[in-house]
């Protein structure tokens, strides 16, 4: 089967793209979860994140790389697997600017010339080891789907919500939203998490979950920032179980480990790990060093530079 992989990607020290979020939202919050510095900063995370693509999954078709009128600097454009897409190319002219990944995510299907089966990531993932397409599509040709098991999840929400006082955060607001509606719908509720890596969907089946929530995600469309009533892409994920139409696969650390950069002791923890996949989770609790700390990292981790790259 023909795979292809789709990525997000914002500069967000360019000063022109920066201005322009200013006009439209303003400024970031240092420590806001919707609208900080780690949400657009560029780390050539890309780099290294493709540079892992050719090592251990050198059988990818495409690559689409989707941006707000951008191209990093080092990207070979005339290289025939690379295909920059513009927001403008597949979102509504309502949402546009958009600097909400989350809503964002709802319109990849649109992308032309995207492969049925296909894979997403952000730019902050990377394959770890080799990888062949059996492990995203099962030997029926439907989507692997990747959660971590949080049987409690909800309970320790409310716990944390209602005697500790403690709000859901943005992320998990979005999860819980996607959840409750296709339990709604299907009568299943699934407390699984999204993994924070590379996933994999068939477009039909994408344009299926986005015609069958279409109401709910036309309420977000005006949304040019993370809201608490947006959908997280999981919606399709969660769809496509109630429908028998994807494999449920729990991961663990070993499979797929989520680095916050903050955290100092995630390089031990990856290193003993070794994962399939990993992620390099930048946010509001990261500072500058630790973001060169990651570039350092990378760089040694992914030296060998790759075909995509000038």
């Amino acid at each position: 089967m023909e795979i292809d992989i789709v990525y997000l990607w914002v500069n967000g020290n360019d000063p022109q793209w920066r201005a322009k979020r200013r006009a439209c939202i303003g400024e970031s919050g240092k420590k806001s979860d919707v609208n900080c510095e780690g949400r657009y900063r560029d780390n050539d995370e890309l780099k290294y994140s493709l540079r892992s693509v050719e090592k251990y999954a050198p059988w990818i078709r495409r690559i689409f790389i989707v941006t707000d009128n951008q191209v990093p600097d080092w990207l070979d454009t005339s290289n025939e697997c690379i295909r920059i897409v513009d927001h403008t190319e597949i979102m509504p002219a309502e949402s546009l600017p958009c600097f909400s990944s989350t809503l964002i995510e709802h319109f990849i299907c649109r992308i032309p010339g995207l492969s049925e089966h296909f894979l997403y990531a952000n730019d902050d993932t990377f394959i770890n080891k080799p990888v062949t397409p059996d492990t995203f599509f099962a030997e029926d040709g439907l989507p692997v789907i990747r959660f971590i098991r949080s049987p409690f999840r909800d309970l320790y929400l409310s716990f944390r919500k209602k005697v500790l006082g403690i709000p859901l955060g943005n992320y998990i607001q979005i999860v819980r939203n996607s959840a409750k509606l296709v339990k709604k719908r299907y009568g299943i509720y699934y407390n699984g998490r999204a993994h924070h890596n590379i996933d994999s969907y068939l477009k039909s089946d994408y344009r299926h979950t986005g015609e069958i929530f279409g109401q709910e995600i036309k309420g977000m469309l005006h949304n040019h920032v993370r809201n608490a009533n947006d959908i997280h892409r999981s919606i399709y994920a969660y769809t496509a179980l109630a429908e028998n139409r994807g494999h449920l696969r729990y991961v663990t650390q070993r499979t797929s480990f989520r680095f916050l950069i903050y955290n100092h002791r995630h390089y031990g923890k990856l290193r003993r790990y070794d994962p399939v996949f990993f992620c390099m989770n930048d946010s509001e609790c990261a500072s500058d060093s630790d973001r060169q700390r990651v570039t350092a990292f990378l760089e040694k981790r992914f030296p060998e530079k790759s075909r995509f790259e000038k």
